[in-house]
Formats: structure tokens, C-alpha cells, sequence
């Protein structure tokens, strides 16, 4: 798997417990759980580590939300894709990543910004193939592979409080 690491925030000191060897390898073990699911070993992702101001600009400009998130997912070539679909694209989209909100939510919920991180990770990747959790069923089926994934790497389930 072909991970493009960006680094796109105003505070120098954002994102430096994470080393970009560290995320390619984070997506090499996703790619390798989601095997069963998708063959992605031969797929580009870029993750884009940003910052607040800039995902809300994001989210603002391409989901008419202003405000920031935790995670954006834009899919590249991929419209309307199912997940069963995801194995015909190589460069599967960009995973954005605001900092202070990873952070605030980590601290709020009792979570390690380490285990954190790598569950929006997984939650933007997921995304990139197609997986959604607008309607409950959808949402079921998301959160159950989530839950499976991160368990797989001693990681509680995300869902459940603290």
C-alpha cells in the first residue's frame, strides 16, 4: 500500500507523536485486516495531518457544515461506489485529519490520541471504500468492521464509553 504522508498544519508542533513510518505501517496492518474484505495492498492513499481551521474550511466548502471534524474522506474517482467496488480503484482518495479535535475528543472520551488516531484512521479509510453510516444499517456495518479491526490490534471498541 502507497500512503502519501502530508503535513499541512500552522502549529509546527501538531503531529509529532506520529512518524510517517508510523502511519504508512498503521495502513499497511489496515490493508492486511481488510484483506478478506478488499484487496487494497496495491492502493494509494494520501493522509493530509492538518489542523482545525482547515478541515472546517473543508467541511464548510464540501458538506455545507462550518464547522471542523474529526476526520474528512474525499474518495477519488468514486461517486457512487459500493464496497464491494473499492478492490477496481488503486488510488483509493485523501484521509484529512484536524488535530485539535483528534485531541479534544481523545482527552473527552478517555482515549489514548495514539488508539484515537488510528481508529480515524480506519473510520476515513473505511470511508475511501465506500463504507458510510448515514442510515442505521449502514452505520451496523461500519462500526461492526471498525470494532473487529481495532480488536485485532488490542485497540477497545471506540463506541463504547470509557
Amino acid at each position: 500500500m502507497d500512503i502519501n504522508i502530508v503535513r499541512n498544519s500552522n502549529n509546527k508542533s501538531h503531529w509529532k507523536e506520529f512518524s510517517d513510518d508510523d502511519i504508512s505501517s498503521l495502513f499497511e496492518t489496515f490493508a492486511d485486516h481488510l484483506k478478506s474484505e478488499h484487496d487494497i495492498s496495491e492502493s494509494e492513499v494520501s493522509v493530509v495531518l492538518s489542523d482545525s481551521k482547515t478541515v472546517q474550511d473543508l467541511n464548510a466548502t464540501y458538506r455545507q457544515k462550518d464547522k471542523p471534524t474529526n476526520v474528512l474522506s474525499f474518495p477519488y474517482d468514486a461517486l457512487d461506489m459500493l464496497p464491494e467496488q473499492a478492490d477496481e480503484i488503486s488510488e483509493l482518495g485523501d484521509i484529512i485529519l484536524a488535530y485539535e479535535v483528534l485531541v479534544a475528543e481523545a482527552k473527552a472520551e478517555g482515549k489514548s490520541i495514539e488508539n484515537h488516531f488510528k481508529h480515524l484512521c480506519l473510520h476515513g479509510l473505511l470511508h475511501l471504500l465506500g463504507y458510510d453510516h448515514e442510515e442505521d444499517n449502514e452505520a451496523e456495518e461500519m462500526e461492526a468492521l471498525e470494532i473487529k479491526i481495532l480488536a485485532k490490534m488490542n485497540i477497545k471498541n471506540p463506541y463504547q464509553d470509557a
